[in-house]
């Protein structure tokens, strides 16, 4: 059996995809910031991606059926509601903003490669018996 196979590790991988999916769309506001008319993106949530959804975007019932517009990774992205103001050229990208979802996203990522960390060493503690 693989490790990702099993439940907790497959969700750590998730998580972990999903956080750097995330920060590929922060990355491209912040080199957007000076973009007239550019609007700050956000993913969906992270629960979208567990349940396939994706974030609302369009399902396909066959491989070979063209896929609706999705980010990075296959999630799906659009105009962030949350952004806090709109300049006067129609840019809606804060750097303040996205540097504080850059550190939550930072600080979110470390917490997954840590429960991934805890997760093998259990693991090979209870397939060895030794600590």
């Amino acid at each position: 059996m693989k490790l990702g196979e099993l439940s907790f590790f497959d969700t750590a991988s998730k998580r972990m995809d999903y956080l750097g999916t995330r920060q590929q769309v922060v990355s491209a506001n912040i080199a957007n910031a000076d973009t007239p008319g550019f609007k700050a993106q956000e993913t969906a949530s992270f629960s979208s991606m567990l349940d396939g959804t994706r974030g609302g975007g369009m399902q396909v019932t066959d491989a070979r059926h063209i896929a609706g517009s999705a980010g990075p990774g296959n999630l799906r992205v659009s105009d962030d509601a949350a952004a806090w103001e709109t300049t006067m050229d129609g840019n809606t990208v804060v750097l303040e903003q996205q540097s504080i979802k850059s550190n939550e996203i930072t600080e979110n990522y470390r917490l997954a490669t840590q429960l991934y960390r805890k997760g093998h060493d259990l693991l090979a503690v209870a397939i060895s018996g030794l600590r």
